[in-house]
């Protein structure tokens, strides 16, 4: 499992620095262009790794459910995130003051591309799954999701609160997404377009930092457990009401179709009906 972790990271820090070098600007489309370039060493180096390391199928990243589940994942992430904000704006936590344009638009895209291909490789296609086959599935969930939780805590303006939201909405939700079809695609679309959403479109900080310059120009008002302060939208108690309920009814799919996996000391009976969900 560490071997994989860490040659996901080595491609993914490789590829990044190269790009960084050799394209210019800060919010170009050379930019995106060049994130995709990087998730692309990404998948393939995963593949790579599960051909001749692990010597298994690569039923993480197969290309043929790339299309159908990584669209689904994409609409997902942006409905769920627009949702909640327009909860959140009911609610008197959020103000559309007006339209910007295209701002930082490549940027954005790229943040989102790296940030769904590279943290769902290692959290969903390497952790979550080594972690499933030895202490079965509800441990691999609530392992992942803490540890997904605990990363972000050195992020800009975090809070252990953030942290915990994390942990628990995206751990959930993308655990979920996974268990549901067995492969990332729909978890990668998922966690890609919640961040694009929230960057480009709603203005909003991606995880702490400076709010980006997105398609609205928008204002965030009121108490941090509205609004999640300055760590960002996801860091609302709305933002992790609405995501973990996403996750649970993709849970109760998955329990439903007998899904789950047990700890590897008992033993498994496999169900006639437990094949990966297709949503095409």
């Amino acid at each position: 499992m560490m071997l994989s972790f860490a040659w996901i990271v080595l491609i993914a820090s490789g590829t990044s620095l190269i790009i960084q070098r050799i394209l210019p600007g800060t919010n170009t489309p050379l930019k995106a262009l060049g994130a995709v370039f990087v998730a692309v060493c990404v998948v393939i180096g995963y593949k790579a790794f599960k051909r001749w390391v692990e010597r298994g199928p690569d039923t993480e990243l197969p290309l043929k459910g790339l299309l159908p589940e990584l669209g689904a994942g994409l609409a997902i992430g942006a409905l769920l995130f627009s949702f909640m904000t327009g909860v959140v704006a009911l609610l008197g936590g959020f103000e559309v003051l007006g339209l910007r344009g295209a701002g930082q638009i490549w940027s954005m895209l790229a943040l989102a591309v790296i940030s769904g291909t590279i943290e769902e490789t290692l959290f969903r296609g390497i952790l979550f799954r080594h972690l499933e086959t030895m202490l079965g599935s509800w441990s691999a969930l609530a392992l992942t999701s803490a540890l997904f939780g605990a990363g972000h805590i050195f992020n800009p303006d975090a809070t252990w609160f953030a942290a915990f939201a994390i942990a628990v909405e995206a751990g959930i939700l993308l655990g979920a997404a996974y268990m549901l079809t067995r492969r990332l695609w729909l978890a990668i679309g998922i966690h890609a377009a919640w961040n694009f959403t929230q960057g480009w479109v709603f203005s909003v900080p991606v995880s702490g930092g400076d709010a980006p310059l997105g398609l609205l120009i928008t204002r965030r008002i009121g108490p941090d457990w509205l609004t999640g302060g300055d760590f960002g939208l996801e860091a609302s108690a709305v933002a992790m009401v609405v995501a973990t309920l996403a996750g649970v009814v993709m849970l109760v799919r998955v329990v439903k179709r007998g899904g789950t996996r047990p700890p590897m000391w008992i033993k498994r009976v496999v169900p006639p009906t437990e094949t990966p969900v297709r949503l095409a």
